[in-house]
């Protein structure tokens, strides 16, 4: 509509401009006619703007109603998805009605039943009541003729006993006092004896840390064993693939093999001399033969565990032929024979027991006593420090004890027994022991200060292992800074080893005192042996 009002706007200024040019100029006829083509070329011009605008309007109407359809469609869908949403949610809300109503009418219901089971129960109980209150009064009848049969029970004891009951409720009383006296006196007895176990466990403990805290020798000359090689390739085979071959040995033998820079030496290290042998001879063997792996190596071992008793049994039979007594039982014959491979204080058993013999058979002579006697007990006189088996007895006791069993005289047995003052002396000849032993021990150069509880307490470290269950073998190596203990696979599991090595070390913890720190190690190996034949 604009661009029309222009249009003839700028029509009306031409026809104005060419009018006045017309009157004001008076130009020629031909100018005329110009101009008047001009105002028809205008005015062509002026309708073809009105038919462009009518039909532009027209356009605009068509547009018009069609936008206005579509936005009347539109209008209608919205209506249409809003209604249908409405709908949707009070569909919903209907539904939640619904069903919170269903709620409402099954706990209404359970409500109902549980006051229906209610009241049946009261019922119940009213009946249960009623029977109890009617079994109470039976009772209390009951009662009052028990009360009433009693009396005349304790009329007819007072007339048989002729006594009262008060007199007897008395005569009880005193018997049950005396009765508790005596038995307070045990219980104070067994106390004090506890607490004097007790005290004289606490000074044992006070005497051997102050003996470890001034001890100033070193154990290693008897702890250790050098076995020369003749080359160090060797060492390769004994340690074996992954080390499973210097495993078994020490595992076999209970010796710890240290493997250093030594050149052509290997080092056996153990507090038991007898071990420290048989893994000396075993390693021996092994190199000699070239063969070496676990099972030769358990085989070896074993082989010469054997070997070694017999050579044990040797020596304590050589020993007893070589001083001149007879008729001794075998079984102190092969503990004189295991003095060999034992110390003292740095000096060897065999050789202390065998002195202290000679030196009592020449005071025996000297005082006119029996020389043989004493000589057989001065030989004797530390069996007990070679026991086969742990026990709480010192060496004294124990090889008093042996010696008894194994039928030796009475005087020989005192003697033993007596040479530590833990017995009283009974015999002449038991002074001349602990006189004899005291004179090999004390001569310059006998013994070297050592610390005799060190061993003691290597052993105890190894004996407290195997007081739990599925307990093997337990060895203590490096010195007693580790101990390394075998189970049994069918006794014990993977997570039981976990829990034994644990235990094991809080026990060591609690109940032993050691420098440094010790390692609990817990090997359990599976085998699986079969034979074909």
């Amino acid at each position: 509509m604009d661009s029309i009002a222009i249009i003839i706007g700028i029509g009306a200024l031409v026809v104005g401009t060419l009018a006045g040019r017309f009157l004001f100029s008076k130009n020629t006829k031909k100018e005329v006619e110009d101009a008047q083509r001009k105002v028809a070329d205008v005015e062509k011009q002026i309708a073809e703007a009105k038919s462009q605008a009518q039909s532009i309007i027209k356009e605009a109407q068509l547009k018009a109603e069609t936008t206005k359809k579509e936005k009347e469609l539109e209008a209608k869908e919205k209506f249409v998805q809003l209604k249908s949403e409405f709908e949707k949610d009070v569909n919903e809300r209907n539904r939640k009605i619904n069903e919170a109503e269903n709620k409402v009418k099954q706990k209404e219901l359970t409500i109902n039943q549980k006051d229906a089971l209610l009241e049946k129960q009261v019922k119940e109980n009213d009946v249960i009541k009623e029977n109890l209150n009617r079994q109470i009064e039976v009772v209390n009848q009951k009662r009052t003729e028990l009360e009433k049969h009693q009396e005349e029970h304790i009329k007819r004891l007072e007339k048989v006993a002729n006594l009262t009951a008060e007199d007897a409720r008395n005569q009880l009383i005193d018997s049950l006092k005396a009765e508790a006296h005596s038995r307070a006196l045990v219980m104070q007895q067994e106390i004090i004896e506890t607490a004097k176990e007790k005290a004289n466990k606490e000074a044992r403990k006070i005497i051997i840390q102050s003996i470890q805290r001034t001890a100033a020798e070193q154990t290693i000359e008897n702890t250790v064993t050098v076995f020369q090689l003749e080359t160090d390739e060797i060492k390769g085979q004994i340690i074996g693939r992954e080390g499973r071959n210097i495993r078994a040995l020490e595992a076999a033998t209970g010796v710890d093999l240290i493997v250093d820079d030594t050149p052509e030496a290997i080092l056996l290290s153990s507090f038991d001399p007898l071990r420290r042998e048989i893994a000396r001879l075993s390693l021996q063997r092994l190199v000699a033969d070239g063969r070496i792996h676990p099972a030769r190596i358990e085989e070896v071992v074993e082989k010469t565990r054997r070997q070694l008793e017999d050579q044990v049994m040797e020596i304590g039979e050589r020993t007893v032929i070589e001083l001149g007594i007879h008729g001794l039982h075998k079984e102190l014959i092969r503990i004189v024979g295991k003095m060999r491979f034992r110390s003292s204080y740095g000096q060897n058993l065999l050789m202390h027991s065998r002195e202290t013999a000679n030196l009592c058979a020449i005071m025996a002579s000297e005082l006119g006593l029996n020389p043989k006697l004493a000589k057989r007990a001065g030989l004797l006189h530390d069996i007990g420090k070679v026991p086969d088996e742990e026990t709480e007895l010192s060496h004294a006791l124990l090889g008093a004890k042996l010696a008894e069993k194994y039928g030796e005289n009475p005087a020989v047995v005192n003697a033993i027994g007596a040479h530590h003052d833990e017995m009283e002396m009974q015999f002449v000849i038991s002074p001349i022991i602990q006189a004899c032993d005291a004179i090999s021990g004390a001569r310059p150069g006998a013994r070297r200060e050592m610390m005799q509880q060190y061993i003691q307490r290597i052993k105890d470290l190894e004996k407290l292992a195997m007081d739990y269950t599925g307990v093997e073998k337990a060895y203590a190596i490096q010195a007693g800074r580790e101990l390394r203990v075998i189970v049994e696979a069918e006794k014990v599991g993977d997570t039981d080893s976990d829990k034994l090595s644990f235990e094991i070390a809080q026990k060591i913890q609690t109940e032993m005192t050691y420098p440094g720190q010790i390692k609990v190690t817990v090997i359990r190996e599976k085998r699986a042996v079969n034979i074909a034949r």
